[in-house]
């Protein structure tokens, strides 16, 4: 089913609401400025959104107030940048593969940390890389943001063990009146590298409009964004193309030869979210909810080659790589949410969520060879689906506080249910462009499912001190998987696992400036469907999945102290991660051909650990600077393997050396300053240690295609806020124009700038 004929009547509709609304309205009277909230606090979950399921533990947030004045968000992860400890591997605009890493794992780690909005689940656990795994942010438009809270670790019982990176909730807005809002968003990036020289924009428009009516309120937003990305991939040759000028001689990151040839996924998306919230008050102290969201992407994807033949003329010279970087994509998802919550600030509350996230459609078109000759491409290809792909949660959760704020216990607990299905065939087809399929060339099925029950127990031993103890127990099983290579079927056997995870957080306050907080907890994150089963071919590069992992079994432990000033606060967090049967993806050549395989296996026993300084003061020499900033150390090393878990290295050569893409620094900064009530001023910076992706760190090339280099980053942003309808924004992403690799190219210098009408 089609949920998207277009969406650009709805963005008409909702603007020519505004403005209809607005000469209704007169205009606002002058208002006192604003003091903004810090971009980062810390303090127990038991307060805003959060309240009151999940135990006291490290809570950062930031505002809608914040994100706006202070961050050049185009996309919803972009307001997340400069928290501590956390890295977004957005690599453009529209990007659908920006997944997180957090401070104890890194990029390829996608099902190890989730994030919610409104209680929908955005993290695809149907796979934990760099891909299918990203989260579905596309569902979450900037403006309608009202706050983001992130908890690190899994100290929560009320989370599953995929929490053992972070939990990040997104609260979005619902409005109290009427309000509305249209913004306009440009972005232009300068790129230059090898032979692509281009300026590449980013359009965007998005409008919201709500309001409350007695018992019901609604809140509607569409957003649409128009963008071309710098080159996501390069082609690359290990000799130069006989016959053939214009390659650039360069190396892989194990210090091969891999010439640049030409670059490819030179993407441009046309992409479109709308979101219906409908919320109504049964009773005084019981609200139900429901959510539909729609997303729409359609992108192409482009190649442009560096290679002349003898006569000067562009060719793909057969080159694959020409051919899998070229594409055309079709994705419709749709998600719905029902909830019911109570508030009766009374001794009882509860709350039922349930959601549901569905691929509708999700189809890429490729050719599957290139010329030899020229630079056109073969008839036959490849059609790669996700359609029917899909994922349901239900959470049933409880809290008993006897004595309302000042009990002595805050009794939480609940069950879970979740279902997970991956759909993943490839087909032959005998004409790329719009045939339909013949065969099937790999097919990677497979699902799993989760149960739970859980409970903690919040408890004030004494004036100061509290102590929260609690337990997950988990029931996860993976069924139904099917694998098909050419002629080779096989039928996956079920496998399934159970383990009861405990949870501990003691919190002692012995001064009203100071805090310290030690947390202890285990947990289990299973294998995904896309790890267990998925079989699939990408250009040159074969995975292969693993149907017998074992599940992360990690004891992580955090010793937190924070000394709280009149304007400002210091943290300093000593951190450790213990895991058992990690499961780590490394790339194996196959056979005679040398052909790169990914494949998963179990890593005996890891361990990361380190130190997290975190500052943050207002008015810092003058009144009107704000400063906040981070500083996370990382010692991640490799204890324990077995042979058959590396792929480039024996256990001698891998025992003692760093895990695959954790940096070992890490580093953030924001400046901000108020001058006035119309002014906002930020200066910020980012920076990330070079990294390796292999057990045995043999990649030591960092800062070539498909190397991970160190870099640094430094963004400024200037926002004028004209009254309460109309503000405006110009910024710089990668001021100083860092060119750096992380796998991919990532963005040079690009301008932002929005401007928004809202009342």
């Amino acid at each position: 089913m089609n949920f998207f004929p277009s969406f650009r009547p709805l963005l008409l509709a909702l603007a020519t609401a505004i403005a209809l609304h607005a000469q209704s309205v007169p205009p606002p009277s002058p208002e006192k400025p604003v003091v903004l909230d810090p971009l980062e606090v810390t303090g127990t979950a038991n307060a805003g959104a959060l309240s009151p399921f999940v135990a006291p533990q490290t809570v950062r947030s930031i505002e809608a107030r914040t994100i706006a004045e202070t961050v050049n968000a185009i996309d919803a992860e972009d307001a997340v940048k400069y928290l501590p400890s956390l890295f977004l591997r957005k690599r453009n605009n529209g990007d659908t593969q920006a997944v997180l890493a957090t401070r104890v794992w890194g990029v390829s780690s996608s099902a190890r940390s989730l994030i919610y909005a409104d209680g929908v689940l955005l993290s695809a656990l149907i796979a934990n890389n760099n891909t299918i795994g990203g989260p579905r942010w596309g569902l979450v438009a900037p403006a309608e943001i009202e706050r983001i809270d992130v908890l690190y670790g899994p100290f929560s019982a009320a989370y599953p063990g995929n929490s053992i990176g972070a939990v990040m909730e997104i609260t979005t807005r619902q409005p109290t009146r009427f309000e509305a809002s249209l913004q306009q968003s440009e972005a232009w990036q300068q790129f230059s590298l090898y032979g692509t020289k281009d300026n590449y924009l980013t359009h965007q428009t998005a409008a919201l409009v709500g309001d409350r009516v007695g018992k019901f309120s609604y809140w509607v937003s569409a957003n649409h964004q128009n963008s071309h990305s710098q080159p996501l991939s390069f082609v690359t040759s290990a000799t130069f193309p006989a016959g053939t000028t214009g390659a650039y001689a360069a190396k892989n990151k194990l210090g091969a030869p891999a010439n640049i040839v030409g670059a490819s996924g030179l993407l441009q998306t046309d992409m479109t979210n709308a979101k219906v919230k409908l919320a109504y008050d049964l009773t005084p102290a019981l609200s139900a909810a429901y959510t539909l969201g729609l997303w729409r992407n359609r992108a192409d994807a482009d190649v442009q080659t560096y290679l002349r033949d003898s006569a000067g003329k562009p060719t793909f010279k057969g080159l694959s790589g020409f051919a899998s970087g070229y594409y055309q994509l079709e994705q419709d998802h749709s998600s719905h949410s029902l909830s019911l919550k109570s508030d009766t600030k009374g001794p009882w509350d509860f709350s039922a969520a349930a959601s549901l996230y569905q691929y509708d459609r999700d189809a890429q078109r490729s050719p599957a060879t290139a010329s030899a000759t020229g630079t056109t491409f073969g008839k036959a290809g490849r059609l790669a689906s996700l359609e029917g792909t899909q994922w349901s949660t239900l959470d049933l959760k409880a809290a008993w506080q006897p004595d309302g704020k000042d009990s002595p216990h805050v009794v939480s607990f609940g069950a879970h249910h979740d279902q997970y299905r991956l759909v993943n065939p490839t087909y032959n087809t005998a004409s790329w462009i719009s045939g339909p399929a013949t065969t099937v060339s790999t097919r990677g099925d497979g699902k799993t499912r989760t149960q739970a029950l859980w409970a903690q127990d919040a408890i004030r031993l004494a004036p100061g001190l509290s102590l929260t103890l609690g337990a997950r127990y988990e029931d996860w099983r993976g069924y139904d998987g099917y694998n098909v290579n050419g002629a080779t079927t096989v039928r996956q056997p079920d496998v399934s696992e159970n383990n009861v995870s405990p949870k501990g957080v003691l919190t002692w306050t012995p001064a009203p400036a100071w805090s310290v907080t030690a947390s202890l907890a285990q947990a289990y994150r299973y294998a995904t469907a896309a790890e267990l089963y998925q079989l699939v071919s990408t250009g040159t590069t074969f995975t292969a999945p693993n149907p017998d992992l074992k599940p992360d079994d990690v004891v992580a432990a955090e010793l937190r102290v924070e000394r709280a000033f009149k304007k400002g606060r210091v943290q300093v967090a000593l951190f450790q991660d213990d895991i058992h049967d990690a499961i780590i993806a490394q790339f194996l050549p196959l056979g005679p051909s040398a052909i790169p395989v990914s494949y998963l296996a179990n890593v005996d026993h890891v361990r990361a650990r380190g130190v997290e300084l975190v500052v943050e003061r207002q008015d810092v020499l003058a009144e009107g600077f704000d400063f906040s900033g981070s500083v996370t150390y990382v010692d991640a090393e490799t204890l324990a393997i077995r042979g058959g878990a590396s792929a480039t290295g024996t256990p001698a050569t891998i025992i003692g050396k760093n895990l695959p893409n954790i940096p070992d620094w890490r580093a953030t900064a924001q400046i901000a300053y108020r001058p006035d009530k119309h002014w906002t001023y930020s200066l910020a910076g980012r920076y990330s240690a070079r990294l390796y992706t292999t057990l045995d760190n043999s990649d030591v090339y960092f800062n070539t295609y498909q190397g991970f280099s160190a870099w640094f980053v430094a963004d400024v942003r200037a926002h004028y806020r004209v009254n309460d309808r109309w503000s405006a924004s110009l910024g710089v992403d990668n001021l100083l124009n860092r060119e750096y690799f992380l796998f991919h190219p990532f963005p040079q210098r690009t301008v932002v700038a929005d401007v928004k009408f809202s009342f």
